[in-house]
This record gives structure tokens, sequence and C-alpha cells, in this order.
């Protein structure tokens, strides 16, 4: 997968993760990211991305996550932080579409230890 495709899919999943504290209605809009690339992500493999918020302020956060490989070894590293704002404010599309929802499936891992 291309470096920059990478950094794309972590840097919405980390800007989300702020999500599961305000509902659907807060997103985090990127003021800085940075990332590490540790292995080749394949492009016909399984990965798994997992973000996490770090910190909290009042108008801001700061996340981290990882691209994982289908073995559990961490393929790309990224950090960043994100302002949030309301999905009124920032978009004019249907953020309520089945492609913008995360779906627990009964697979998903209680905890993943990196």
């Amino acid at each position: 997968m291309h470096g920059g495709i990478a950094a794309s899919i972590l840097d919405e999943t980390i800007g989300r993760a702020i999500m599961f504290n305000y509902s659907n209605s807060i997103w985090g809009v990127t003021v800085d990211f940075s990332m590490k690339l540790r292995k080749p992500v394949p492009l016909d493999g399984e990965i798994r991305v997992v973000a996490r918020i770090v910190s909290e302020g009042k108008r801001s956060f700061e996340g981290e996550g990882e691209i994982l490989l289908a073995d559990g070894q961490v393929a790309v590293e990224g950090r960043g932080k994100y302002l949030k704002m309301d999905i009124e404010k920032i978009a004019d599309f249907d953020h309520q579409g089945d492609a913008w929802m995360v779906y627990a499936s009964p697979n998903d891992p209680e905890f993943i230890e990196i």
C-alpha cells in the first residue's frame, strides 16, 4: 500500500476515535499528524486499524494508532493532534450513512496488546 494511503487511513481512524466520547456529532480535524512506516502493508492481506485518544482538552485532543498486519505486527504507527469539530460544520455529506458507521463484529477483540 502506498504510504500516503496508509497515512490517510490512520489519520481518519485516529480523528474519528473521538466519536466514542461524543457519539457521531464530534469529529477530529487534523492539526498535526506524523507517522512511521515499519513494514510494507500488503494490498491482498487483512489489516486491522487501531486508534486511541491519549489526551483531551476542551477544544482539542491527541491520538495515536497503528495499522496491524494479519499476524499482529505493527506496519504503521501514527500520532496526531486534532480539533474537536461538530460534523455539521465540516461536512456536507450523509454522515449518518452506512459507509461512515462503526460496526461491531463478533470477532472483535476485547483488547489488543501492542
